[in-house]
């Protein structure tokens, strides 16, 4: 199998680069980036665009994948109404439309959050935003499209959050971090990139994934 990431180089990216690299089966991960990183293995390429969201120079390269890993996420805090649309709906449906014009047989795993609004209509604009993203992928003509809702997402094995205030958070709760793990609505880095890596490979029946069916997912996985 061969999977595009995006977003490799958040604390998501990073879970499922991890877990991409691991497993035998992933052949190549095709990292989509705006920057240069540190990151490498055999298995891992990237390519550098000023804009990640047009692939019109690098078409050919993009061809023969079997799953894209769509996990770029941004704070509606921490940008304006009309950056968050672009971010979060223009960049992924222009990315998405492009990518299953050149892979008729590609899954889609997005990462959304807790309380995506799939009617569109709530009070909250990211909520709404974020459903309107969703609805958008899974009427796309993809092999597979998954909407991932995690809400809490312990890091592990050296995954980093960019978020300074998050990655101070995170050292606070550490001593919680195994009774934390117990809990239906928390889920692991590791756990995390096992699913997104399992749907990428095996697909499911349900569309949109909310945080209990995610770490029911990891468990089931894990044994």
């Amino acid at each position: 199998m061969k999977v595009i990431l995006y977003g490799v180089t958040g604390m998501m990216g990073q879970s499922a680069l991890r877990e991409s690299l691991r497993d035998p089966e992933v052949e190549q991960i095709l990292a989509i980036v705006r920057k240069p990183t540190t990151n490498q293995h055999v298995k891992y390429q990237e390519i550098v665009l000023p804009d990640i969201s047009d692939l019109s120079s690098i078409q050919e390269k993009v061809t023969g994948y079997d799953a894209c890993l769509y996990l770029i996420g941004v704070s509606s805090a921490d940008v304006s109404e009309a950056d968050y649309i672009h971010i979060t709906y223009e960049m992924t449906i222009k990315v998405a439309s492009q990518l299953i014009r050149l892979n008729p047989d590609m899954k889609m795993i997005y990462i959304t959050g807790m309380g995506a609004d799939s009617t569109e209509q709530g009070k909250k604009m990211w909520a709404r935003i974020e459903g309107k993203t969703e609805n958008a992928l899974l009427r796309l003509p993809f092999k597979g499209a998954y909407m991932l809702r995690p809400l809490v997402i312990l890091p592990m094995h050296g995954v980093r959050s960019k978020v300074t205030l998050h990655r101070i958070l995170y050292n606070i709760l550490k001593p919680l971090n195994p009774l934390l793990k117990r809990m239906k609505s928390v889920i692991t880095s590791e756990q995390l990139g096992q699913v997104i890596l399992h749907l990428a490979k095996t697909g499911t029946t349900k569309e949109v994934l909310e945080k209990e069916q995610l770490k029911e997912m990891a468990l089931s996985i894990q044994r």
